[in-house]
């Protein structure tokens, strides 16, 4: 059933119509939707992080749920939530203890549980998070023996506004389907991202199945290595993202199977022509599973 946030005729203190929006709360065990006790299993994973930079930064909130899904993508079953905090021993930056409510105080002592939670995420057909470009690093750099795993992205792997939503940020996400949690915390961004893949469309489909139908193709990551400077808007209007991590300094963009040739003449022409004056002669070009994606 499509939960869309809905909207009550009425007079609310003389506002006239009013949305009505409901807590979330997603109870451990079967939802009462889909065929049986669905034989897949999934887990959402969000952290909290001192700053934004995984090679210097660390962990301070690890949440994540599993969760089961039958052949129509279609969550029937929600496991037990798990959250665990962890002291960095040093001292939260003032934006991240207001972005996250986490003090310095409740974090002392703390310590993830990395046996059990590397455990869970090894249990699973793969691991989702609403931004697994940022997740995924800060979670493997973590929990090292949970590298390598399946990974899918709610928030690059659905197409929302198909949907009739408007942006991709969780949280808005969620208001638009008629709910709000508590605030910026790794467990209710996980409840969130739970329920948002459990969003149907005019025909029915789950956002689930829509990211993993996505997510299992592979695409290929094209960097455009060499370009010249005064090239920077065209790639950005062409859908390229600026990575200078790792060293790297370089525009990039991710497409599918059936878009690379194109991508591979447009570039050829607009970036690796003579005139367009590129410090290399082609782009590098790099497969990518949902082994490999989000690194």
């Amino acid at each position: 059933m499509n939960m869309q946030a809905e909207f009550v005729r009425g007079d609310v203190d003389g506002e006239g119509d009013v949305r009505v929006l409901r807590p979330l709360r997603l109870s451990e065990g079967a939802t009462g939707k889909g065929v049986g006790r669905g034989l897949h299993v999934g887990v959402a994973i969000d952290v909290e992080t001192t700053g934004l930079d995984a090679e210097t930064g660390k962990v301070i909130e690890l949440a994540l749920r599993r969760f089961r899904y039958d052949a129509d993508g279609v969550i029937t079953d929600i496991d037990v939530a798990f959250e665990w905090r962890e002291d960095p021993c040093e001292r939260l930056d003032p934006a991240i203890t207001a972005l996250t409510g986490l003090t310095d105080a409740d974090l002392a002592g703390c310590a993830i549980d990395e046996v059990k939670a590397t455990k869970l995420l090894r249990s699973a057909s793969f691991v989702v998070a609403h931004n697994s470009a940022f997740d995924r690093r800060w979670v493997e750099k973590r929990l090292p023996g949970a590298a390598g795993l399946n990974w899918c992205c709610s928030m690059r792997q659905i197409d929302w506004r198909a949907r009739r939503f408007d942006g991709r940020v969780l949280g808005y996400l969620l208001l638009q389907y008629g709910f709000y949690h508590a605030g910026h915390r790794a467990s209710a961004d996980v409840d969130a991202l739970i329920q948002m893949l459990r969003h149907e469309d005019v025909a029915g489909r789950t956002a689930l199945s829509e990211m993993i139908e996505t997510g299992s193709k592979p695409t290929w990551i094209v960097r455009a290595i060499g370009a010249h400077f005064d090239l920077k808007d065209q790639l950005r209007a062409r859908g390229y993202r600026w990575d200078a991590s790792a060293g790297r300094k370089v525009w990039w963009r991710e497409v599918a199977d059936d878009q690379l040739a194109a991508e591979g003449s447009w570039l050829a022409a607009n970036v690796y022509a003579l005139d367009a004056q590129p410090q290399k002669i082609c782009p590098e070009i790099i497969r990518v599973t949902p082994r490999t994606r989000f690194l």
